[in-house]
């Protein structure tokens, strides 16, 4: 690299990843007329977050603020002062101010009008752009140089970076091929970050100590119904620590186990769980919309020549995956009781023995701990740098609330940043 060159790689503030959380990090600190440059491993900026659009840009939630903040579990006191510096309202206000109009869904969850991730991202880079954020992208951080630098190897070899502060946004461990690889993990360990290990978050999970398998789906169940949706269903799971989840939604099965909405959401419980226990039990209710009683008094209607299975149908609409899983947990002896049948038509209890792996995940809980950053998000054991987004140790389910936190970190951040120039 020239002498000219690397003059042109100087600035005030390095951004190592173009996900949500740098390039808010980058609006923030250029609007107070910071030199700041983007630097991303990929050819583009945002994958994962425009793949994660593509059903519907899942933006935030519009729940009072005070259930929003208890979806951090463990963390939610510490994220309560970002959230409530710059939370779901703000998100809503930020995407207005490019263009963009939301509304809420049935579910509570924010979406913008179009519900495409795309145009709000060009847009995005296009006001980046205007307040001279620079991007380098092929550029994969690799740590520091004997003078402290961040060096990043390139198609054209390594180059190093004179910046003033250096703030990673790199994202978890999910999701490895869009640039959440966790590559940075070995790198801050090395200089005496405190970090948790990754693990899975919203995330899938196998199955296992069913009545007609020893582990996972018996064949004909994984034939017949892998890949299709439970329906209407309500998920109930109390953890050893009198930690409780109980929700009603969807999920699928899938060629192992189970995935989806309504697992992801209480998948924080359940892997923790099977971390300790090495299994976790959590109980279906297959009707919802039927009291106890009720399935009890239609199971019990006699049913003359009828098959069990038109019986199920026709006295209670079980069906298809539905009657197929209560076969899967029964077994025959299980089905032909009809007390036992009715019980579990409210309670099937489903056994998971694993998470899926991290790269499967929709996001990771663990990463640097928050004890081992200071109050403006600076690495204690790094002075000049900081730490925001996915990286850190928090998880969220989805609905909204991982972007929301990933960028109210930023905005944090952002201003730990300015006031550590300023000090310095």
């Amino acid at each position: 690299m020239s002498e000219s060159e690397s003059a042109a790689m100087n600035c005030d503030v390095a951004v190592v990843g173009a996900g949500p959380s740098g390039l808010m990090v980058a609006e923030r600190l250029a609007a107070q007329g910071l030199k700041v440059r983007v630097f991303e491993t990929k050819a583009s900026a945002a994958r994962k977050f425009l793949l994660a659009g593509k059903g519907g840009l899942n933006l935030t939630h519009s729940e009072a603020f005070e259930s929003f903040v208890t979806r951090y579990g463990k963390r939610s006191e510490q994220l309560k002062p970002w959230l409530e510096q710059w939370g779901s309202a703000e998100l809503r206000q930020w995407v207005k101010e490019l263009g963009f109009d939301t509304f809420v869904g049935t579910s509570g969850r924010v979406f913008p009008s179009d519900m495409k991730a795309a145009p709000l991202l060009r847009a995005w880079l296009v006001r980046l752009k205007s307040q001279g954020v620079c991007f380098h992208t092929r550029h994969r951080w690799t740590g520091w140089n004997t003078a402290n630098h961040p060096v990043f190897q390139t198609e054209k070899g390594e180059v190093s970076v004179h910046c003033r502060a250096l703030v990673l946004a790199t994202g978890g461990g999910s999701w490895a091929r869009l640039g959440s690889d966790a590559a940075w993990l070995p790198l801050l360990q090395e200089k005496g970050v405190d970090i948790a290990p990754l693990q899975a978050a919203n995330c899938g999970f196998d199955v296992g100590g069913l009545a007609t398998a020893d582990q996972g789906w018996s064949a004909v169940f994984k034939q017949r119904f892998a890949g299709q949706p439970f329906k209407s269903v309500a998920l109930r799971f109390t953890d050893d620590e009198g930690r409780s989840f109980a929700k009603q939604g969807e999920f699928v099965a899938t060629e192992t186990g189970v995935e989806g909405s309504l697992i992801y959401a209480a998948s924080a419980l359940l892997r923790d769980a099977v971390a300790s226990q090495g299994k976790a039990t959590f109980e279906l209710d297959l009707l919802p919309q039927f009291s106890a009683e009720r399935v009890l008094s239609e199971v019990q209607h006699p049913r003359g020549s009828r098959s069990l299975s038109s019986h199920l149908k026709g006295r209670l609409g079980i069906d298809g995956i539905k009657a197929g899983l209560l076969y899967e947990v029964l077994g025959k002896d299980g089905m032909a009781d009809a007390r036992r049948l009715a019980a579990a038509i409210k309670a099937l209890p489903v056994t998971v023995v694993a998470a899926r792996p991290v790269d499967e995940a929709i996001s990771t809980a663990g990463g640097v701990r928050l004890e081992a950053l200071d109050e403006r998000g600076m690495c204690q054991a790094l002075p000049g740098v900081f730490c925001v987004g996915e990286m850190l140790d928090w998880e969220a389910p989805t609905g909204g609330y991982l972007l929301t936190a990933c960028m109210s970190s930023s905005v944090r951040v952002a201003d730990g940043v300015a006031g550590f120039l300023q000090g310095a």
